[in-house]
């Protein structure tokens, strides 16, 4: 899967190591934009250029985010509308964490698309 596709598209399905790879890059960039801007909150992200780039930061990481987790759900073969549990303080994290993150995928295609851990050629 291209990277464009991989980190902008609500489409296909992705297995769990791109998820955490770039869940783990997106955190550390994050945090490291963030000491770098002083550990400032978000009070201060519209009086400053730098704290301007924080807020471009945070609108495209919750996009790129949802567009992970929505692939996660449906590798698991349910619908995006799963992701509304971001919504759900603390328990609709932990369920999140628990299905996207330690969860294996479906087997074989579903109605999202093949299944990634398969190759190309072996589809069923």
């Amino acid at each position: 899967m291209p990277l464009t596709e991989l980190l902008f598209s609500f489409r296909g399905r992705i297995n769990r190591l791109p998820y955490w790879i770039v869940s783990v890059v997106m955190f550390l960039f994050g945090g490291t934009l963030h000491q770098l801007l002083g550990g400032r909150g978000p009070e201060h992200a519209m009086s400053s250029g730098p704290g301007l780039l924080a807020l471009l930061f945070f609108a495209v990481s919750v996009w790129i985010g949802l567009a992970l987790q929505i692939k996660r759900w449906h590798d698991r073969d349910k619908s995006a509308w799963w992701a509304l549990l971001n919504l759900v303080p603390v328990l609709g994290t932990i369920w999140i964490l628990i299905e996207c993150g330690l969860l294996a995928g479906s087997d074989g295609p579903n109605r999202f698309g093949r299944d990634p851990l398969q190759a190309p050629d072996s589809q069923a």
